[in-house]
């Protein structure tokens, strides 16, 4: 995280794709700059500092996931989601919660060897280019002058760049590596056993080189993976991953308010509520969980909590799992004018992603703007009177909407198309209509 990555800049990035939530974008802004703050103090002082972690209150499709996905995109941070209720399944067993950290730590690995890769690319991409031109190339004799060969390895490299030569079949050597039973193993106990047996297994075994046929772009790619596996350090990778995870990660835990107990007589599925409760709670505290990477602490991983808590309360969480989230911030549902907004406002807003989809098949897509208040007024009252699901609403109505344009579009529907009041009347009215109908459609 940079140091010019302040609050108020967080804030305005976050603005770009959410619309309002004034107080939660604060919050984890605030959140997030204090992971840098940590950063700059002495070591003594640094590992006592634990993340504020926060608990996102409000209804679905307020924005409570974008807002922690937009955040761990702006800082490149690890970032998973898990959903809450996942651990109350049939099967439930508690050290199933810790699959969360080694979730996170795969992210984060992902993420590091891709960096890795690409600062490594350009000896990675010679190696391969080498390779192709040796099976491009037939083998130099005793009667072919060095030069004529040199020659003829500059016209075919030539060839390669200018990308003539794509769909050539060549014969390259791959190196292979057998991996017997490992996935066995790990189908009988702990799957994160049978990956570090399985990686244990493949360093082990023999390797060993088998030719194969394919295509000068399947060559390329293929050759491409195998010098960058060459050129990575792949202990250095593990490493950073762990570290990445240990102070950058975002852990994202939805529907929270579902493993929330009905009551005091806490039976049947509450046990298992209050039982992935008290899992959670040594992960959220620090604990340390072993991972295919190597072992992993959670002491200072950041992690935002949401939930509706439409029928339960923060409160009624266990009192220590309520300590270690300190920050409460509740969402607002989302009104008729937020909807308008949300149409257009952000970069990715749902106009923006019709117009270049249907640019694709050469139509010019317009929506005045009386169309568009006409489409939020048509959300807020469909949210009113059938279920509450946000501004996800606006995906079903902007489909129904535009179902027969897109439909349409790659053959007859061509050239400038105007969708108007009149038009969304006529698409939409008759299911606004009848309740019934819009339980269904709407």
């Amino acid at each position: 995280m940079e140091r010019e990555l302040t609050p108020r800049k967080i804030v305005e990035f976050l603005d770009r794709y959410v619309v309002g939530q004034d107080d939660a974008k604060r919050a984890v802004a605030v959140a997030l700059r204090n992971r840098w703050r940590r950063m700059q103090l002495p070591e003594n002082i640094r590992r006592d500092v634990s993340p504020k972690n926060i608990i996102l209150i409000g209804p679905t499709g307020v924005g409570k996931t974008e807002i922690a996905r937009r955040i761990a995109q702006m800082s490149r941070a690890p970032f998973v989601k898990i959903e809450a209720t996942r651990y109350t399944e049939v099967g439930y067993h508690g050290r199933d919660v810790e699959s969360m950290v080694r979730d996170l730590v795969k992210v984060a690995h992902t993420m590091v060897l891709e960096e890795e890769k690409t600062r490594i690319s350009e000896d990675a991409r010679k190696e391969a280019e080498e390779h192709l031109l040796d099976a491009l190339l037939p083998p130099r004799t005793f009667d072919d002058s060095g030069e004529h060969h040199a020659r003829a390895r500059d016209k075919v490299k030539q060839q390669l760049a200018e990308g003539h030569l794509e769909d050539r079949t060549v014969e390259i050597e791959m190196q292979t590596t057998a991996q017997p039973v490992a996935n066995i193993f790990g189908a009988m106990g702990d799957p994160e056993m049978g990956f570090q047996l399985q990686d244990a297994l493949s360093k082990m075994m023999p390797k060993r080189m088998e030719r194969r046929r394919m295509s000068v772009r399947e060559a390329r790619k293929a050759l491409l993976e195998e010098a960058a596996g060459r050129f990575v350090d792949e202990e250095a990778v593990a490493n950073e991953a762990v570290h990445r995870a240990e102070e950058d990660g975002i852990i994202f835990i939805d529907e929270l308010d579902k493993v929330v107990a009905g009551g005091p007589q806490s039976h049947g599925p509450d046990v298992s509520r209050e039982g992935v409760q008290r899992d959670l709670l040594p992960i959220v505290e620090g604990t340390v969980v072993q991972t295919r990477y190597g072992p992993v602490r959670t002491d200072h991983v950041l992690f935002v909590a949401a939930g509706a808590f439409s029928h339960t309360k923060p409160s009624d969480l266990l009192p220590e799992l309520q300590g270690r989230f300190p920050i409460r911030v509740e969402l607002k549902a989302l009104t008729e004018k937020d909807f308008r907004r949300i149409l257009t406002a952000p970069e990715n807003s749902l106009v923006k992603q019709y117009t270049e989809l249907l640019k694709a098949d050469g139509v010019s897509l317009e929506i005045t703007p009386d169309a568009l208040d006409a489409v939020a007024a048509v959300a807020a009252a469909a949210n009113r009177s059938t279920q509450e699901i946000g501004a996800r609403r606006l995906h079903t109505v902007m489909e129904r909407l535009l179902e027969e344009l897109l439909f349409n579009a790659p053959e007859t529907a061509q050239g400038h198309i105007v969708i108007d009041r009149k038009a969304v009347d006529e698409r939409l009215q008759g299911v606004v209509d009848d309740p019934d109908l819009a339980k269904f459609i709407l």
